[in-house]
């Protein structure tokens, strides 16, 4: 096995620090992200890894990990997208932007364009933590990034993540020549502290015994994203597609990555 570097957003806790702990025991070089200072750092030196901290709520915070990241390892072999959330109410960011969509979509954009040298000298994959909210709440419209009309906590997330979709596919549609891949996952439901603060049906559920009682460990869903962090494309998945359970799903998805790339550009200043 070949060692590689393998960055992983949202990774202080839950599925991501599952999958770190479980990559680093395997020999992989892992670095964590997280929002949490302490937490973060705590993580990190529990797993023996390096760290970085950023909120994607702020995206000059994006930025300065990107810079870091990209100063410290000019070579990345896997750049996983886990950061995410269901939140609550309508709420807008110190950027403009609806957090929701920042948080889960238009900050990972950001950061994965701007890590694009590295990723492509490594002929790396990019792993995007969706989910199956894509197909099941989602209502995107590219005129409304926002979620100002008929806003819901859970329409947003699966907006977001719908956003990911789309924007893996482009990946794979731009860079895929370049020895870029890019796939996307469903890691179906986690007991973890997710959409615990959300005021939404989904965090009331998270705030319940439920999550505990019937959806998987953490450890359980991680498999998947260690999987496709550490099987190449064309053995097992192929780049641009969706996954869930392991298997490709199907999504009635516009064909409109292409128009969500350029407002994505603009919107995160890469223009």
């Amino acid at each position: 096995m070949v060692p590689k570097t393998i960055v992983i957003t949202g990774a202080s806790d839950g599925t991501g620090v599952a999958a770190a702990r479980h990559l680093v025991h395997a020999g992989h070089r892992v670095v964590i992200v997280g929002r949490s200072p302490g937490k973060t750092a705590a993580r990190a030196r529990e797993l023996g890894v390096d760290h970085a901290v950023a909120d994607f709520a702020y995206l000059d915070e994006v930025r300065a990990l990107a810079a870091a990241l990209a100063e410290r390892y000019p070579r990345i072999d896997v750049l996983a997208n886990n950061a995410g959330a269901i939140l609550g109410e309508r709420a807008v960011t110190a950027d403009g932007f609806e957090q929701t969509f920042q948080i889960n979509y238009l900050a990972p954009f950001l950061l994965t364009n701007l890590l694009i040298d590295a990723l492509l000298a490594a002929r790396a994959s990019v792993i995007q933590t969706a989910s199956n909210a894509a197909r099941l709440s989602a209502r995107l419209d590219l005129d409304d990034l926002g979620n100002t009309r008929r806003y819901s906590p859970v329409r947003a997330y699966g907006n977001a993540k719908r956003e990911l979709i789309l924007f893996t596919r482009e990946l794979h549609a731009r860079y895929h020549d370049r020895g870029l891949s890019a796939v996307a996952f469903h890691p179906g439901g986690v007991a973890t502290n997710f959409a615990r603060t959300s005021r939404s049906v989904v965090g009331t559920v998270f705030r319940s015994p439920i999550p505990r009682l019937l959806f998987q460990s953490p450890e359980q869903a991680a498999r998947q994203l260690i999987w496709l962090a550490t099987t190449e494309p064309g053995r097992g998945w192929e780049s641009g597609g969706y996954y869930e359970k392991g298997r490709p799903r199907s999504l009635r998805i516009p064909a409109v990555g292409g128009e969500l790339w350029d407002r994505s550009t603009r919107l995160a200043g890469l223009a």
